[in-house]
């Protein structure tokens, strides 16, 4: 399921997927945010911003440098 999130973000670069995986992998483990809370994360190249609602994690924003 992570791979499928990331292979529709289809305006980041191919070779950044792995990165957002791995930050997708990551915030699955943030227990305390909280929806309307926001949190972001943060990779080499990637970022995401996020909130969770129960066991739902909401991918509000996501980006990377190039």
């Amino acid at each position: 399921m992570i791979q499928t999130a990331a292979n529709v973000l289809f305006d980041v670069p191919g070779d950044m997927h792995e990165e957002i995986i791995r930050l997708i992998g990551a915030v699955t483990d943030d227990t305390e945010t909280q929806a309307p809370d926001l949190a972001a994360a943060f990779g080499e190249w990637c970022w995401l911003v996020y909130t969770i609602d129960g066991d739902v994690v909401e991918v509000l924003d996501v980006g990377c440098a190039r």
